[in-house]
């Protein structure tokens, strides 16, 4: 089963450079993965309804489970998740229906679209994954895996849905069945969650076998509760009443969607699990009402708005309507007679109801329209396809000796047991007979529509048939009088699933069987009254068109949905005009009044004392006093600040006041990774803050300002007894206390920090790294308008003669200056360290920065290899490295400039991040490699000539992933805030007075040009 799923998705993951090749007739190729898929599907009926074995070993790869084989791939065992699939009759009868009408649909699009379309390569893939996805979702034996297939096939119904995406009509058709179906998801997710937590897993298999338990349990309502959520997703999926709309609407696809996501396999999807669940949750409190209130009233409203179409396209979707409700009634009664019947009518349904829908992909491409109004006389132009469509029409309306009449008399018998005795029971039989009539109504409809000569209405002009465009719906429809004259083949497939229906509780007695002939029964006698007023109906369409006319419009379910929609718009815009007001203040206010009052009440109405040991200065420490002196100084002083400088360095004052409090702690890891944050952050403010005003301005005052101290005020003080309650409600040991075990036998280090960090929560590292990578990614887009930023040469190429082409398509005074930047470069190179201070105007020079910067440059750069090495088992690390790499770049760039930054790091910063990304993920990956798992450490012990015993840990390559990381993120910020922003002063008005005199002379670089405002 994994084998079938992943060659339908590898195969169309290749299927767009097929069709660059061979055109639409790659649609074979692809064709010939669900069709090998069936016949492997064949291949295995023995197994399915032959074994009888135990349960298997969830380790073994395939077993026979009692008529089931089953596929389990362990995933993460720890947090019992699992590829469970699991074919048992049901599984195996639904499968048979998307691999096999999939494969038919497949070869019917190689004729259906033109050769030159270009979106057909995509179109391909979607329908081919779509064709697993549902493979997939009918053989997973896990809640959570098969949602992952259910909301799969929700998105890739959106897209094939939404194929002609230039056409309006096809985008809202999309979105409007994306929007219903995955509103019904998520409430069957929450059903689906409960059920498992109920249950105590998420097997299927195991939960249907605890259902009795379940529902007559302590549990049994939170598992009523929960079944009615995912009867809701059912009802979404299979278009039943109220959310029906959707379906009408998906008409806009491409006929071949229409035919297999529409009438075979996705409105199937809610069926099945009707029909998976009926077993053993049809005795819960809301069950019935559900299924069968809502399945009739789908089936008589689809039927009736079926009469009212004239676009046979429409007719057959809204006959879709009805029959899904037809079938939800039937799977879900909960008899071993129902269970029988409504699986029969789910393949009889399949198979003519996508033949149909395929009939009119090839009227509407022969004739240019679906509209009955405007065909006439389709039978004389193409009798095949007329006989074909005859035979798919007869069926649907239930007439002998064809799929639909063998199942629909099954149906009949069902009810007609169900309903012995009973008044409800009597009248859901009269209202099953009602749609009846409308469905041999709607399927005369059809066809005089599609194929009859019309009074006064031109003879249609047809094109020619080939063979191979017709070949799909006649296999269906001879399938369909294959399956009507020998139903034993059926039989034998559904009644291992009827017997499991019986078994699960309901009404004793057998299932019965499927047979052309009965003899003369009740149920025959209500098929001949069907016949009968259906004929009636047809031959008085005319009256019954005017009757129709005359009933005023019901309740109109896209419009309904329409008017909810423009509700929500209308709700969203009021609720964004009055809390988006363009005001820092509002924002503020309301975050932090909701962050300190939802918390303050909880720590009121729970009552509880303080917890004990309480101090606020630590006797041991009195430094602590003095440091936390320094943080409210700070923070005050920042509050108080007129001058954006001045308030950022107050910010740091706090910053490097907590440090000392963690070293203090006896935290120097923390410590010093705070130290190294708050100078680079100091940094970055300090440079973006050269595009902004010196002074604070526009604060707020009068009247706000005693609310802005009270809102202040109140959450650093709630935040205070919140953080002292959380410690003290710990009612069990830390998980912590076992890290510094953990950190040496399992990490190899003694340094438990970042041990932590790069193995027992690498994956939470793995993830901090790449959004950093994602932020810097962010910063360098918001200011970048060429590049990344690494276009500045260096002295080298300068050298070489390249320095007439940079920015040639700058202005002449932008060209001067660089031009004259790097003849000074090129004069340099025998002195290539710190050249780029020689490029900055004399005023702008700081001989002691220079120098202080030639002096621990180097020593920065080896002191950061020292503690990216050593901090497995030292103060230190990847981060701590990193950081201090950066800061010494930043130093460099303060004394040089930007083009010293560039001599610096010749290395672009995108190239930095992605290759600590790909070392990072090399470093988790390996081990997979070596039968371990991701993220694993080991240990390698050696010795080594002068330097001795080697013990060296593998977690040291992802800290080293993380090392490069941080610096691309310091480089890409110090080009992004610092050097871009360095061209973008340079390239305004000369302020020099050689400006004015026609610019400087050559080998001179102005001081307006490099004034950089940093220093």
């Amino acid at each position: 089963m994994i084998t079938v799923l992943a060659l339908h998705f590898v195969l169309a993951a290749v299927a767009p450079p097929l069709f660059r090749r061979f055109g639409r007739s790659a649609f074979y190729a692809l064709a010939a993965v669900p069709a090998g898929s069936f016949a492997w599907l064949i291949l295995q009926h023995g197994a399915i309804y032959s074994r009888t074995d135990a349960e298997p070993d969830p380790g073994a790869d395939t077993a026979g489970t009692g008529g089931a084989i089953a596929q389990v791939l362990p995933w993460i065992p720890d947090l019992k998740l699992e590829l469970a699939f699991r074919m048992d009759a049901l599984s195996w009868v639904m499968s048979l229906l998307v691999l096999g009408v999939g494969a038919l649909v497949l070869v019917y699009c190689a004729r259906y679209f033109k050769a030159g379309d270009e979106n057909l390569g995509g179109f391909g893939a979607q329908l081919l994954a779509f064709a697993g996805a549902m493979f997939g979702l009918v053989t997973a034996d896990d809640l959570l895996l098969m949602f992952v297939f259910w909301e799969l096939t929700t998105v890739l119904s959106y897209l094939l849905i939404g194929y002609a995406r230039t056409r309006l009509s096809a985008r809202r058709s999309a979105l409007q069945a994306l929007m219903v179906t995955t509103a019904g998801g998520l409430a069957m997710f929450i059903g689906l969650v409960i059920l498992g937590t109920a249950a105590g897993t998420y097997r299927i298999q195991a939960i249907m076998e605890l259902a009795p338990a379940l529902v007559t349990g302590p549990a049994g309502a939170a598992v009523g509760a929960a079944v009615v959520l995912i009867l809701i997703g059912a009802v979404t999926k299979s278009a039943l009443v109220p959310f029906h709309f959707w379906l009408p609407g998906a008409m806009a696809a491409p006929t071949p969607v229409s035919a297999y996501l529409h009438a075979a396999a996705m409105v199937k999807a809610g069926i099945y699990l009707v029909a998976r669940l009926a077993p053993g949750f049809n005795e819960t409190a809301y069950w019935l009402p559900v299924v069968l209130g809502l399945g009739l009233a789908t089936m008589l409203v689809g039927g009736y708005r079926a009469l009212r179409q004239t676009d046979i396209k429409l007719i057959l979707a809204y006959g879709t309507v009805s029959q899904l409700g037809f079938l939800t009634m039937v799977v879900g009664l909960g008899t071993p007679e129902a269970a029988l019947a409504g699986l029969a009518l789910l393949l009889a349904h399949g198979l003519f109801k996508a033949t149909l829908f395929l009939v009119v992909g090839i009227i509407d491409h022969q004739a240019g329209t679906r509209d009955i109004r405007q065909l006439s006389g389709v039978f004389g132009s193409a009798r095949a396809l007329a006989v074909v469509a005859a035979i798919g029409a007869a069926s649907m309306a239930g007439l002998p000796p064809l799929a639909g009449f063998v199942a629909k008399e099954s149906v009949f018998e069902a009810f007609v047991d169900y309903g012995a005795g009973s008044a409800a029971g009597q009248l859901l039989l009269a209202g099953l007979v009602i749609g009846s009539i409308l469905t041999f109504a709607y399927s005369a409809r059809f066809m005089w529509g599609a194929f009859s000569v019309k009074t006064g209405v031109a003879p249609t002009p047809f094109k020619p048939i080939p063979p191979a465009f017709l070949a799909a719906p006649a296999v269906l429809s001879a399938l369909t009088v294959l399956y009507g004259l020998w139903p034993a083949p059926v039989d034998g497939w559904i009644q291992p699933y009827a017997a499991l229906v019986a078994a699960g509780g309901a009404v004793d007695g057998g299932a019965g069987y499927l047979a052309l002939w009965h003899g003369f029964t009740p149920a025959l006698g209500l098929t001949a009254v069907t016949f009968a007023l259906g004929l009636a109906m047809y031959f008085g369409r005319p009256a019954v068109s005017r009757l129709q006319d005359r009933v005023p419009g019901w309740i109109d379910g896209d419009r309904a949905y329409q008017l909810t929609i423009g509700a929500l718009d209308d709700i969203a815009v009021w609720v964004t005009g009055r809390t988006q007001r363009g005001s820092l203040f509002f924002y503020l206010s309301v975050i932090l009044t909701v962050a300190f009052v939802l918390p303050l009440t909880a720590l009121l109405l729970a009552r509880k004392p303080l917890p004990d040991g309480l101090y606020l200065i630590d006797p041991n420490s009195p430094l602590q006093l003095v440091a936390g002196t320094g943080i409210v100084i700070g923070a005050l002083a920042a509050v108080r600040a007129n001058k954006r400088f001045l308030a950022v360095l107050m910010v740091a004052v706090t910053g490097y006041g907590i440090a000392l409090m963690f070293a203090l702690q006896g935290a120097p890891d923390l410590a010093l990774t705070q130290v190294l944050v708050e100078s680079i952050i100091l940094v970055a403010f300090v440079l973006a803050m050269r595009s902004l005003p010196a002074e604070l301005r526009d604060r707020t005052g009068g009247k706000y300002r005693l609310v802005r101290v009270v809102i202040g005020l109140s959450f650093g003080v709630t935040m205070i007894f919140v953080a002292i309650y959380a410690l003290g409600a710990r009612v069990a040991l830390p998980v912590s206390l076992e890290f510094p075990r953990l950190a040496y036998e399992g990490g190899g280090g003694l340094n438990v920090v970042n041990v932590i960090l790069v193995d027992i929560r690498a994956w939470d590292t793995f993830g901090e790294i790449a959004v950093l990578a994602l932020a810097a990614t962010g910063v360098a887009s918001l200011i970048f308008v060429r590049g990344r930023g690494d276009n500045i040469q260096t002295s080298s190429t300068v050298a070489e003669g390249t320095v007439g082409r940079l920015h040639r398509a700058r202005g002449s005074t932008r060209d001067a200056a660089a031009l004259a930047t790097n003849r000074r470069f090129a004069a340099a190179t025998r002195d290539a360290w710190l050249v780029a201070g020689r490029t900055l105007a004399p005023e702008r020079r700081s001989i002691i920065f220079e120098v202080v910067t030639r002096l621990i440059f180097h020593s920065m750069i080896v002191f950061s290899l020292y503690l990216l090495l050593a901090g497995h088992n030292l103060p230190g690390g990847g981060f701590a490295g990193g950081l201090t790499a950066g800061l010494a770049l930043t130093i460099r760039y303060l004394a040089g400039g930007r083009f010293e930054l560039r001599e610096a790091t010749p290395v672009s910063a995108g190239a930095l991040l992605g290759i600590g990304l790909a070392t990072a993920a090399a470093a988790g990956l390996a081990p997979l490699l070596l039968g371990g798992q991701v993220f694993q450490s080991a240990i390698i012990e050696l010795w080594l000539p002068v330097f001795g015993d080697i013990k060296f840990v593998t977690s040291t390559i992802f800290d080293i992933g993380v090392y490069v990381v941080v610096v691309g993120l310091v480089l890409d910020v110090l080009r992004s805030l610092g050097a871009e922003i360095d061209e973008h002063f340079e390239e305004g008005p000369p302020e020099s007075p050689d400006a004015e005199s026609g610019g400087p002379e050559p080998g001179e670089v102005p001081a307006a040009t490099t004034a950089r405002g940093h220093q």
